[in-house]
């Protein structure tokens, strides 16, 4: 992605299209709030790997962007979650819909309750629409980890069975799925296995176990 025309790394300040203000959930306790252009739908939360999200409101680039200081600074919602704790919750993920909009709604109401929002943003209602299904997470085995590098002499082998945001959920023959992270791949080859046998020669970081009943 072209970073010298990113609005997530405040490199443009005078866009005159509309923005919508979102809220994503990724797992549970883990809830952020975005911005996207209104013309982009959900392809954002899709690049991000958001599990569910409700738009919040839309409006001017700048009222979209003190909203999103607003619910950062009344409500302590982070605008950023890092893509090695949404792997991680990703295989714990409550397996109703209902289950996983619940934090998106109950933020909702609280964040459209805030005074100070400004007059050019029209507040829009929850909406949750959840991407297990796009991602193929639903029924997906849990991931035992992630791939930590791709290095020489190395491979990685196996069938998808999943993909969220850059992240590809493989099955590897004899060990489980693991989780690459795409962005590593840039300038590797994508080559044909050896033998059939072929599975996971990098190292591997694996997830933390959690506690049965957690969630």
């Amino acid at each position: 992605m072209d970073r010298a025309h990113s609005v997530a790394a405040d490199t443009i300040a005078d866009d005159p299209r509309p923005y919508r203000v979102y809220l994503a959930w990724f797992g549970p306790g883990m809830v952020k709030v975005g911005i996207t252009a209104l013309e982009r739908g959900d392809a954002r939360l899709l690049e991000q790997g958001a599990v569910c999200f409700s738009p919040l409101g839309t409006g001017p680039l700048m009222a979209a962007r003190r909203t999103e200081e607003l619910l950062r600074a009344a409500l302590r919602v982070p605008d950023r979650i890092p893509y090695a704790e949404k792997r991680a919750v990703r295989s714990a993920l409550p397996g109703s819909g209902a289950e996983r909009a619940a934090e998106v709604r109950e933020l909702h109401a609280r964040a459209v309750a805030l005074a100070g929002w400004p007059e050019s943003l029209r507040p829009e209602p929850c909406e949750v629409t959840d991407h297990m299904g796009v991602f193929g997470l639903a029924g997906a085995p849990a991931a035992l980890g992630e791939v930590v590098e791709l290095v020489p002499g190395g491979g990685l082998g196996g069938e998808l069975v999943s993909a969220a945001g850059p992240d590809l959920h493989l099955a590897v023959a004899g060990r489980g799925v693991v989780v690459l992270d795409t962005r590593l791949m840039t300038g590797w080859e994508l080559v044909p296995p050896a033998s059939a046998s072929d599975g996971l020669t990098f190292a591997l970081r694996e997830f933390a176990q959690r506690p049965e009943g957690l969630f």
